[in-house]
């Protein structure tokens, strides 16, 4: 679902599956003031989701807006360790900042958190035209 700032579908960047089954969840958060948490979302979506959703099975990308600040979370998921390495480095927890993250985030991030995948469960909605 698209942030209420969002207007127009085309800020959507569509989740695609894969008959991949993902192993492996990859969770990285931010937090960014209120003032700036727009511009944000936006340097995010174009700098930092896009590379997620070229190399993993599928990604996706939160945002929770509190008073004073926004936390972003994106999570990729992956088949394995050494597909998630391949992108992210020897160390996948390794954070990798975007080149404006220490302009925009309140800290930046010491790592990622990765997570095995135990249970899923649910239909993934294809995206529309």
């Amino acid at each position: 679902m698209p942030h209420p700032g969002d207007t127009c579908r085309e800020n959507w960047i569509p989740m695609t599956t894969e008959s991949i089954e993902p192993r492996i969840a990859r969770i990285w958060r931010g937090r960014t003031t209120s003032e700036r948490a727009d511009e944000y979302a936006a340097y995010l979506r174009e700098t930092g989701f896009p590379p997620l959703v070229e190399h993993a099975l599928w990604a996706q990308m939160f945002r929770e807006d509190r008073e004073g600040e926004s936390e972003f979370v994106t999570i990729s998921y992956w088949e394995s360790i050494e597909a998630m390495s391949r992108f992210a480095g020897d160390d996948p927890r390794r954070i990798h900042h975007l080149p404006r993250d220490p302009e925009f985030l309140i800290e930046l991030p010491e790592g990622v958190q990765v997570l095995d995948i135990v249970a899923s469960d649910g239909h993934v909605p294809q995206a529309t035209g």
